[in-house]
């Protein structure tokens, strides 16, 4: 298995695999299929707030993403790398391909105070794996406000 940094060519398995995510266990509600395409182009064209992660099989084929979201965190003090979205081909899953992907991200961002991420309720294997590698329940209500695009 190799992790490197998403490339153009991994736009069909990104936003495939995508579109699988939003309608897994591991989300509970489906996003437009818009907003993988730009959170795509953004991660090609670079930017100091997102960045992606692909895991190859030993055939070289893409078998797992990882998208991570940056920001800083007064609260953590310093920089907070939210864990945005795993995903890992369900014919792989459980050969410890999530495990080696959180670390590929601890040892990109070692600096970071903090790796923050969101598990649903109904997604206890990833919650097991995730308290296993350390990660620890908040008692913090998620709430959100979408705008909509371009404002």
């Amino acid at each position: 298995m190799y992790i490197r940094s998403i490339e153009p060519r991994d736009r069909d398995f990104f936003l495939s695999r995508n579109a699988a995510f939003y309608r897994s266990s591991a989300c509970d509600h489906a996003i437009p299929p818009q907003n993988a395409e730009r959170t795509f182009e953004l991660l090609l064209h670079g930017t100091p707030y997102a960045d992606c992660l692909i895991a190859e099989d030993d055939d070289g084929a893409p078998c797992a993403y990882l998208l991570l979201a940056l920001t800083w965190s007064n609260e953590a003090g310093g920089l907070c790398v939210w864990l945005d979205e795993l995903m890992v081909d369900e014919t792989v899953r459980g050969t410890g391909i999530g495990r080696k992907m959180i670390a590929a991200a601890h040892e990109k961002y070692n600096s970071a105070a903090r790796y923050r991420l969101e598990v649903t309720e109904s997604n206890v294997r990833a919650a097991a794996l995730y308290r296993m590698l350390g990660f620890e329940e908040l008692a913090y209500r998620q709430m959100i406000m979408d705008t909509p695009v371009g404002l």
